[in-house]
């Protein structure tokens, strides 16, 4: 039975198809959606040094994405947001276990790595490794 979804965001439009599902599913199953952004910041740091400003500018456009898929929420759907940093493949299975997650719904793709998360390796490494089931909404004009 499906009683808790994650639901990593990152303002693509397959995040926000994804977003549009899990409240589909949550609605028919009385499921709480969970929604996580995760901004990337170890492999910013490798390119760059990242300055206070920066790191500030990146967790505000996380929240800007959260509040985007908090929006799209029917009021009688029970969420919560989260918004990290560090490695999103390794974040997202980490919520999976520390939440107790039934079921993830992801993009397939995302923005790239400056304005987004979720890339087409993240969500093939959440399949490989989740231990629930995961759901990938590919958004139009994708391979």
């Amino acid at each position: 039975m499906i009683k808790r979804i994650l639901v990593p965001v990152d303002g693509s439009p397959g995040s926000d198809l994804a977003v549009a599902q899990a409240i589909n599913i949550a609605s028919s199953c009385d499921a709480k959606i969970f929604f996580l952004y995760v901004a990337n910041i170890n492999q910013l740091a490798i390119n760059a040094y990242l300055s206070d400003a920066i790191l500030a500018a990146v967790k505000k456009a996380g929240q800007v994405i959260l509040e985007r898929a908090e929006n799209m929420m029917p009021g009688n759907i029970e969420h919560e947001t989260y918004s990290e940093t560090g490695s999103p493949a390794v974040t997202i299975l980490d919520f999976e276990k520390r939440l107790d997650i039934d079921l993830i719904v992801m993009g397939s793709r995302g923005l790239g790595l400056i304005k987004g998360v979720l890339l087409g390796s993240v969500s093939q490494y959440v399949i490989e490794q989740s231990t629930c089931p995961v759901l990938v909404v590919k958004s139009g004009g994708e391979d």
